[in-house]
């Protein structure tokens, strides 16, 4: 009966160790930006880092859009800012964002057109409903093509931590009385 146990709560803890991977950014294959709404206007702080793996600067066109599951969404055209040198390598960019009152961020995209193949390690969006949440790129933007994430609709990663810890927890506490 304890090897069972034992078994189980081995297993219940591996899989709760797989469900705490970090999700890695894809291709929008169906990325739409044509429902745009113009509602009421919000302000959002986006803040991109770039990699230290990236070019020294990026002469590429960013573009960026992101939202929530309930079809907000804020597109920015051209993010970058040729007259500066953003997206230096190993730095960090704050910009200031408005656009349509969106609930919690789940999502976001980044659009890289040019010879420079600049590389983000992180974009952080906050907004006035929507606690800050953080994208984990650490890959190059593939050109011409909608890249990031999709997270609406399914549990976020500081939920699968925290499912991790309470295994974890569960856990310990049945071999703790399996020893009592």
């Amino acid at each position: 009966m304890k090897r069972v146990l034992c078994f189980l709560l081995t297993s219940a803890f591996l899989l709760a160790l797989l469900e705490a991977t970090e999700l890695l950014p894809e291709s929008a294959e169906s990325f739409n930006l044509t429902y745009i709404q113009q509602l009421a206007s919000c302000s959002y702080s986006v803040v991109i880092s770039t990699s230290c793996s990236s070019p020294t600067y990026t002469r590429d066109q960013i573009s960026v859009s992101f939202g929530d599951a309930y079809g907000n969404q804020i597109y920015v055209p051209r993010i970058d800012d040729p007259s500066r040198r953003i997206f230096e390598r190993c730095s960090s960019d704050t910009f200031s964002v408005s656009g349509p009152c969106a609930y919690q961020i789940c999502y976001v995209y980044l659009y890289r057109s040019g010879p420079d193949a600049w590389i983000p390690t992180t974009v952080k969006i906050s907004g006035p409903n929507s606690r800050p949440v953080t994208f984990n790129y650490n890959t190059a933007i593939p050109n011409d093509v909608w890249f990031g994430f999709n997270l609406c609709g399914h549990s976020s990663s500081s939920n699968r931590i925290s499912s991790c810890i309470w295994f974890l927890y569960v856990s310990f506490v049945s071999i703790l009385l399996l020893f009592l």
